[in-house]
């Protein structure tokens, strides 16, 4: 095994670390204490390495081949760096920047990495604390230097050595010791090197749980002192440079505490607590442009409004279809073209939805994880949720057309899974290269048919290549053809392929619906 990641190996780490902060993120949550008891350490980090996820495979579908293990290790910081959530999430990017900037070098090795990653996380926090993931990082650092051997070796004396020194971390942080838990951002770390090692050695890491007690909230009550903190969370991106990035943290620094800005090279993740909310982004229009602003409020929320019984959760391609789910009483979360949305997104959508039962339709194939990550989420929180694996647009337009939310809920969810089963879907790409499909060779600019995710035809003409799809998807029957437009499609389009159905497939129905600015100039639905 090479001292050194290669890419493969970054892109399997990730994907581990984001399977394993999935499987731990509640536990993670149940002791998370400091710096602000609100329970969300775990969700934070799972986020935050699920951008990183998503920048990673990003990387490996832009390539024809194997992308270089430096690009790989980049982008999965960078992800991690514009995902970052909560305090632990943006530490978490530090130090993934900081093995990125090691591991690009020729000749550098794993242990040189993470000691550099664990120096970058102490330089990011304005006012270190010892006793929380930056105590964790160090001591897995030491141990990695400590050791001989190749990268799977130095990546488990990481893991060991962080989980030692997260077990003595009640010991160092008395807000710890009084909960009688361990650090929450620390535990995530070990976490996430649990994976690297597996990544490595293909071999999983036994992990101690005895000593991660949940937190009791009535066996700990706690200090007045401690909750009269700062009152919101601030999180931005921020464009600026090194020298206006100076200046903002002693701004910050003097508005509020767990201050933490981390990244480089103009991007910047700010994370402060403060009582003036205002004056934190204020002071980063100053620096430079802040974008993707969060503000949380860490006081007791407001009485909530009465939950409706039923809603449903769509996720959709284009403002067309968007406007479509509101008239079918759906709400909409909008997939930009290349910006799929996050678990956290989707969980979001579904507590604004503030209903007792939820049904969520994803519409993507390449969704599933993140939808799935998003229900476990919700109905942890209370909320009755049933996911229909739709994975394409029309087959969550089928669902839709049946829902009835005066149905009990498991016949409406059976209802519902049923149309969108049997509709069987398409849509219409332009080739960016040359590369092999299971039709044959395309060419760059070639129109590709996909059918139920397979490429089934290629051609030149986007009319032509469209009604030779729904020549095939017909063949097997069908009476309703649905037809979803992008917004730069062609005039022409629909009536001609409303023609040609009526022409040459008796008895069969077609509607069409504007889709707006979607990534496919055309999608098809058959039932």
């Amino acid at each position: 095994m090479p001292q050194t990641l290669d890419a493969v190996a970054v892109r399997t780490w990730c994907s581990l670390a984001l399977a394993g902060l999935g499987r731990d993120r509640e536990e993670i949550d149940s002791v998370n204490v400091y710096p602000v008891a609100d329970g969300d350490t775990g969700t934070n980090l799972y986020l935050t390495v699920e951008s990183a996820h998503q920048a990673v495979e990003a990387v490996f579908a832009a390539h024809t081949g194997a992308p270089g293990a430096a690009d790989v290790m980049r982008a999965m910081a960078h992800g991690a760096l514009i995902g970052a959530r909560g305090n632990s999430g943006t530490i978490l990017s530090q130090l993934l920047r900081g093995m990125a900037e090691v591991l690009a070098r020729p000749g550098a090795d794993l242990a040189a990495a993470l000691a550099r990653a664990a120096e970058a996380a102490y330089e990011a926090v304005a006012h270190p604390v010892e006793g929380t993931v930056l105590t964790v990082a160090t001591a897995a650092a030491k141990a990695a230097r400590d050791v001989s051997g190749d990268a799977a070796a130095v990546a488990r004396a990481a893991f060991d050595g962080a989980g030692a020194a997260l077990e003595a971390t009640p010991g160092q942080l008395e807000v710890l010791g009084r909960a009688g838990v361990v650090d929450a951002g620390g535990w995530g770390l070990v976490t996430v090197l649990g994976a690297l090692a597996q990544a490595l050695s293909g071999e999983a890491p036994a992990v101690r749980h005895e000593t991660h007690p949940h937190l009791d909230a009535h066996a700990c009550p706690a200090d007045p002192a401690e909750e009269s903190g700062p009152a919101f969370e601030v999180i931005y991106l921020l464009d600026a440079d090194d020298e206006a990035v100076a200046r903002l943290r002693t701004r910050l620094d003097a508005l509020g505490d767990s201050l933490v800005v981390v990244g480089g090279d103009g991007l910047w993740n700010v994370h402060v607590h403060v009582d003036d909310a205002g004056a934190a982004v204020e002071a980063g229009v100053e620096a430079g442009r802040p974008h993707r602003i969060r503000i949380t409020h860490f006081g007791t929320p407001p009485e909530p409004r009465e939950r409706v019984q039923r809603a449903v959760v769509a996720v959709v391609p284009g403002e067309g279809l968007a406007g479509l789910c509101a008239e079918a009483g759906a709400n909409a979360v909008l997939a930009r073209p290349g910006e799929a949305p996050a678990s956290g997104e989707l969980v979001d959508a579904i507590r604004r939805a503030h209903a007792r039962e939820v049904v969520l339709l994803p519409n993507d194939a390449d969704l599933r994880h993140t939808a799935a990550a998003a229900v476990e989420q919700a109905r942890a929180e209370g909320v009755r949720v049933a996911l229909i694996p739709t994975r394409s647009p029309v087959q969550g337009i089928a669902a839709l057309a049946v829902h009835a939310p005066e149905r009990r809920f498991d016949e409406d969810v059976v209802a519902m899974t049923a149309a969108a089963g049997a509709t069987r879907y398409a849509e219409l790409a332009v080739a960016e290269r040359q590369s092999w499909t299971t039709a044959g060779i395309c060419q760059a600019g070639d129109i590709l048919g996909l059918i139920d995710g397979d490429v089934a035809v290629i051609g030149q003409d986007l009319a032509a290549t469209a009604a030779a799809v729904l020549d095939r998807m017909l063949a097997a029957g069908g009476e309703l053809v649905t037809l979803v437009l992008a917004a730069d499609t062609p005039p022409d389009l629909a009536p001609g392929l409303e023609a040609h159905v009526r022409e040459t497939h008796l008895a069969v129905d077609t509607v069409v619906y504007e889709g707006g600015h979607q990534g496919a100039p055309l999608l098809i639905g058959v039932e």
